[in-house]
């Protein structure tokens, strides 16, 4: 099992969560975060420019099994990309094991149900 968490554009999200969904990732957690790096944002209120250090993002979280990793990564980068400075990451960290609460199984079937 692995955990892919993916920093993306706030306006590419909704491309992202068809994308995924086109993928059959049916299930993911996603937060609005903010963050420092290469991209700037400029803000404008009544006609002063503001340059804004922080540069909101979305950061979407899903815990795949290992067969599904590449699709996933593929299906975020894809639906994620503009070309330019501040597109993201995605980050993919292994995962030891996942335990349903309601049933205590653990392992991949714990990810979801048995088909």
């Amino acid at each position: 099992m692995k955990k892919i968490e993916a920093i993306i554009r706030k306006t590419k999200f909704e491309d992202v969560k068809e994308a995924l969904l086109a993928a059959d990732i049916e299930w993911f957690s996603y937060y609005d975060v903010r963050g420092v790096g290469k991209a700037r944002e400029e803000r404008i209120y009544r006609g002063v420019i503001y340059d804004t250090s922080c540069i909101e993002r979305t950061l979407v979280s899903i815990i795949v099994r290992d067969i599904n990793v590449e699709k996933t990564v593929q299906a975020v980068q894809l639906a994620a990309w503009t070309g330019e400075v501040g597109d993201g990451r995605i980050f993919i960290i292994p995962i030891d094991d996942a335990v349903r609460i309601r049933t205590g199984e653990h392992g991949d079937i714990a990810l979801y149900n048995a088909q």
